[in-house]
């Protein structure tokens, strides 16, 4: 998803491409967030080649602090349980390992337009003559989501949990579809799900972050992002992140090396670094 302009924000965040390769920032962008695949390739992706998958946390505006007073207040612990389906379900066997799901990912979002609306076309079939498989109804609800159909691809995920409730798959791209649509807590609450059933999925814990920065749970997210790093230290969207949410309260030391070491890791970072490095007047507005 493209950046949303606003007063305050940095150049670019989500994951979890959360939509396609990232676009690059400027400083009107908000900061966007990518899986660690998407970071690697965050030069904006040439539209005869690729779509904003939202198999991959991309390019979410992070939320403005000013505004932060008007939003509504979410506890934390609501963000980190799993969604009803999630919670009530036992882990599918076949389901895929974190680095296998993390590998599937990149590959998506190589795929062409013309892949996605073969992938689609293929789903339908399917369902044409097997309205209630699941599996087709998760086909088709990704080639929506990397259509950036989000709306038509939300009911598809519906359908896929009504038997791949232990899935981990699901709960991730349903989650990203989320983040797409502004449903922040439904996202926190499927990357719960993921990570329940998946707990080495380090993006599914970057997601989560994103879904908390977009709702002013600045500490909370610094939590996942911190799972994240834990799970692969050199994460460059996780540390950039973790450093933008630690700028968000005020803890500028540790900011500041997130976000050097962010930096060093992804030169599109310095952006972030520049804009949030320098003192907490970066993030919120100056008192008059």
């Amino acid at each position: 998803m493209k950046s949303f302009s606003t007063t305050y924000a940095p150049a670019a965040l989500v994951l979890l491409a959360l939509a396609s390769g990232c676009a690059t920032t400027t400083e009107t962008d908000r900061p966007v967030a990518g899986s660690s695949a998407a970071a690697a390739t965050r030069s904006t992706p040439t539209a005869a080649t690729t779509t904003a998958p939202a198999t991959d946390v991309t390019s979410l505006p992070t939320p403005d602090p000013a505004a932060a007073g008007a939003a509504p207040a979410v506890a934390a612990e609501a963000l980190d349980a799993p969604s009803p389906e999630a919670a009530t379900a036992v882990a599918d066997p076949t389901a895929l390992s974190a680095a296998a799901a993390s590998a599937e990912r990149a590959a998506e979002r190589k795929m062409s337009t013309a892949d996605y609306r073969y992938q689609l076309a293929r789903a339908n079939l399917v369902l044409q003559t097997r309205p209630k498989d699941a599996r087709a109804h998760f086909e088709r609800a990704r080639a929506y989501s990397n259509l950036k159909n989000y709306k038509e691809a939300k009911s598809d995920y519906v359908a896929a949990l009504r038997t791949m409730r232990g899935n981990p798959d699901v709960y991730y791209n349903k989650g990203v579809n989320e983040l797409m649509l502004r449903e922040y807590k439904a996202a926190a609450n499927d990357f719960s799900g993921a990570v329940k059933f998946r707990p080495d999925d380090k993006e599914a814990f970057f997601g989560r972050g994103v879904a908390k920065m977009q709702m002013y749970q600045y500490k909370p997210a610094v939590a996942d992002f911190t799972r994240a790093i834990a799970l692969d230290s050199l994460y460059a969207d996780a540390i950039e992140y973790r450093g933008i949410s630690y700028a968000s309260f005020d803890r500028m030391k540790e900011a500041r090396k997130d976000l050097e070491k962010a930096a060093k890791l992804n030169p599109e970072a310095e952006k972030s670094l520049r804009r949030y490095g320098k003192g907490s007047s970066m993030v919120r507005p100056t008192k008059k």
